[in-house]
């Protein structure tokens, strides 16, 4: 039963897995193994080492199936008796999801018939126990199952499934049996692999289009078949058909028949023509429409019954012909009559005109049926007068009711500002075509006579008499002094002059400060700030005087430069040093004479030079340039079997260099992995060291001694125990065992056996610990001596190609097959 779940040799050896096949025929013969393979659901575990539920898993799904899925209660019999005891049990494919116990191979839930508890179980003890463990040849309740926490390491329990990708045709689910597989066929599949489907009746409509699908056949279970109809007609009944699971359609096969429209009417006063293709008022019919004479047809000349089952167009409507609405004249009368509508075909109008107006055009009109009147509509005119023109300096405003200088037309008479108007301000157009009135006239205003100013001209130019309405005088004065009041004045329609009388006054200039910080001494000629005053400017200590020392007020009332002002003595501008801050004050300006500026570093860096600076009156800095210096920590020191590497920002071990620490292979790191230097000079976390890797305790054999050497510490990486048996007992396993770095032995411990044959102590110390497993076997004299024979001459080119091997190959016994079956 072992030898026919082992995969193939290449991958045994590569795998370190052991296989049980549940269903298998297997020969041994000694020297060589043969194979029957067959189809069946085999069982694997793993020796090489233990995982968590995770890894066990990912080691099933790797080189199985997946974690292995019990069917019934011979098979917990059989893995409980085939399978060899470990202390921590096997992982099995059970796990808790979202609060329910699930199958994770076939993720369905666990029912209460399958379940195999063992007493008191699932309890979970508070400790997320939601991976599943089975008992293998436990004292109590062998093969029963136990609810444990994931994070356990226990051995992988494997299964390889019967059942392949294409099994039953994938038509049907694939349920595992012992031994083989049986198809449960979806809905409309038969047969042992679900290879037959279900037929449905062929499909023949009439009068109606047919597209179908066959996924299966034609028409055969999930066949669907779509109906439509030529246009203008429509569907009776379903409009797709499907083969179901029971041999029948979904529906009856529908129909076509073709669409009507509603029934039409000729208009009044009109006719109606009509043709039929499919029926009356079907899909596809026509109907004209027209009119009588002096009528016109509203809406469509000509409908069709269209595939919606509506008519194209408006319904028509035969309606009289109408012409322009008109209107009666402005001062006139108009009486109508009207036969079939208001302005519509054969009504008549006739007009008249007011007293005092004339009619133009027609006296009577009638609407024809061209929907025209006989002739254009008439108007009624008003007499008019002669053409009136407005008075030089004046304007004229008319206003006409009738028309341009009409009856009834006024016209209003005003003149000019500045001018004053003699003779009537309005005339009217009287019903003799004649004005009111006579024509009137505008007149220049006068203002009183000017004279100029006291040093000072005035030049004047009249344009409708001496002083006189527009009459204009401008003024001027001499050199170095300005006039006060208008440069010219106008006489205005108020019979005043514009503006204020004029005067000469001496010219001024702005009105001078003394600048911050400095002094002005000034002398005045012609008044403060006038024309020939001069002004001397001085600077206070410590500030310096831009601009000229003396200025002088000239004639075109501006100073002979710009106004100085008193600058502070500027210093050097300064920079924050390189991880520091700097803080200023500036009285006058920026890095001038009374700057005080404080230097401050940032955590971490210590400032080296003046804390603040000042700008004196000389123009240079008091104190020294500061520095930001990084703070230092000791320097690290690195573990004993063990490595550092380290990085610097600012300078070997000082704020900001980080080390990391790592152990040599054998050895793990106690304390911090990585230490990073802070503000205060100090490493973060604690000093790390470099420890052994511990492997278990061993103890002498029973009837045995054990000899060890340790180079770190009792049992830890690198120690080496030698085993020896007392005299009459023989060593059944390796006689050196080394502890690796990953925490565990090299090898099994050995066992010290009592010497019952001679021959089997010389084979088993000759093949270096090689055991046998006798299970089963019954060996004859013959047999055992070619077997010891034949382990001598393989132990010996073993030896030569690999000392340390203990793996054999497949149809060999090794030390771990040994070792389970005990």
């Amino acid at each position: 039963g072992a030898a026919a779940g082992l995969p193939s040799a290449e991958r045994t050896r590569a795998l370190g897995s052991r296989g049980i096949c549940y269903l298998g025929i297997a020969a041994i013969a000694w020297g060589t193994v043969t194979r029957v393979e067959v189809g069946a659901w085999t069982y694997h575990y793993s020796d090489r080492g233990d995982y968590n539920w995770d890894q066990a898993r990912n080691y099933c799904q790797t080189f199985f199936t997946d974690l292995v899925a019990i069917q019934n209660k011979q098979e917990i019999e059989y893995l409980n008796n085939t399978l060899p005891f470990h202390g921590r049990y096997y992982w099995i494919g059970i796990r808790k999801l979202g609060g329910t116990w699930t199958w994770v191979g076939t993720k369905k839930a666990l029912t209460k018939e399958a379940e195999n508890w063992a007493s008191g179980e699932p309890n979970n003890r508070r400790s997320n126990q939601d991976c599943v463990e089975i008992y293998i040849k436990r004292k109590h309740e062998s093969g029963k199952w136990n609810d444990e926490p994931c994070k356990l390491k226990k051995k992988a329990l494997c299964y390889q499934a019967s059942c392949q990708p294409f099994s039953c045709s994938q038509r049907g689910e694939c349920v595992e049996t012992i031994g083989s597989y049986r198809c449960e066929c979806y809905p409309g599949f038969h047969g042992p692999e679900c290879e037959d489907v279900v037929k449905c009746t062929e499909l023949q409509p009439e009068g109606a289009r047919m597209n179908c699908s066959h996924p299966y056949g034609d028409f055969s279970y999930n066949s669907t078949c779509v109906f439509g109809c030529q246009e203008g007609f429509e569907r009776r009944g379903a409009n797709m058909l499907q083969c179901l699971a029971s041999q029948k359609w979904s529906a009856d096969t529908p129909t076509c028949t073709a669409i009507t429209c509603p029934v039409l009417r000729e208009p009044d006063r009109g006719q109606m023509n009509c043709s039929h293709l499919h029926g009356v008022f079907a899909f596809g019919s026509m109907c004209a429409f027209s009119c009588q004479t002096g009528f016109a047809l509203k809406g469509s000349e000509s409908r069709e019954c269209t595939t919606t089952g509506a008519w194209t167009g408006d319904a028509p409507q035969c309606e009289a012909i109408t012409c322009p609405v008109l209107r009666e004249p402005d001062r006139g009368e108009m009486k109508c009559s009207h036969l079939h509508g208001d302005f519509a075909f054969s009504s008549t109008c006739a007009f008249s005109c007011q007293a005092g107006f004339v009619l133009t055009g027609s006296e009577n009109l009638e609407c024809m049926a061209t929907g025209t009147w006989t002739a254009d509509a008439p108007q009624c005119e008003a007499v008019t007068c002669p053409v009136l023109r407005e008075p030089d300096w004046g304007k004229m405003n008319c206003s006409h009711l009738h028309g341009h200088f009409a009856f009834g037309s006024t016209c209003a008479f005003s003149c000019q500002t500045g001018f004053v108007l003699t003779g009537l301000g309005s005339r009217e157009c009287t019903v003799t075509g004649t004005w009111t009135g006579d024509a009137p006239r505008c007149e220049a205003i006068t203002c009183p006579v000017l004279r100029e100013p006291d040093r000072g001209k005035m030049n004047c130019s009249h344009l409708y008499g001496d002083f006189a309405f527009g009459s204009t005088c401008a003024f001027s004065c001499q050199t170095g002094f300005a006039l006060m009041g208008s440069e010219s004045r106008e006489c205005t329609a108020t019979r005043n002059w514009t503006g204020d009388v004029p005067r000469c006054e001496a010219t001024t200039c702005p009105v001078l400060k003394e600048p911050d910080w400095g002094k002005m001494n000034c002398s005045h000629l012609h008044g403060d700030f006038a024309f020939g005053s001069t002004c001397a400017f001085s600077c206070q200590t410590g500030f310096v005087l831009t601009g000229s020392e003396n200025l002088e007020c000239v004639a075109t009332g501006t100073w002979t430069a710009d106004a100085p002002q008193c600058e502070a003595i500027p210093c050097p501008v300064l920079r924050e040093p390189d991880q520091g801050e700097m803080n200023c004050s500036h009285l006058h300006r920026h890095f001038a004479f009374g700057s005080t500026c404080g230097f401050s570093c940032q955590a971490g860096f210590v400032l080296t030079g003046s804390e603040s600076r000042a700008c004196t009156a000389m123009g240079i800095w008091t104190g020294d340039t500061p520095r930001c210096e990084a703070i230092k920590c000791p320097a690290v020191a690195i573990p004993k079997m063990g490595q550092a590497a380290c990085s610097h920002f600012h300078g070997d071990f000082t704020f900001g260099s980080t080390c990391a620490f790592s152990c040599q292979t054998g050895f793990l790191l106690t304390g911090s992995e990585s230490r990073e230097c802070t503000a205060t000079g100090t490493w973060t976390g604690n000093t790390p060291q470099c420890r052994a890797i511990s492997c278990p305790g061993l103890d002498p054999p029973s009837r045995g001694q054990l000899s060890c050497s340790h180079a770190y510490g009792n049992f830890t990486y690198n120690s080496t125990c030698t085993f020896s048996c007392e005299e009459g007992f023989v060593r059944m396993g390796a006689e050196v065992l080394w502890c690796a770095a990953t925490g565990n032995w090299t090898r099994h411990p050995p066992v010290c056996a009592e010497d019952g044959a001679p021959f089997l102590k010389q084979v088993l110390a000759y093949s270096s610990g090689t055991a046998l497993g006798l299970a089963g076997v019954v060996l004859s004299g013959t047999l055992i001596a070619i077997l010891a024979k034949r382990l001598s001459d393989r132990d010996e080119k073993k030896k030569l190609l690999n000392p340390t091997s203990d793996l054999g190959s497949p149809g060999t016994f090794t030390n771990a097959a040994y070792d389970a079956n005990l």
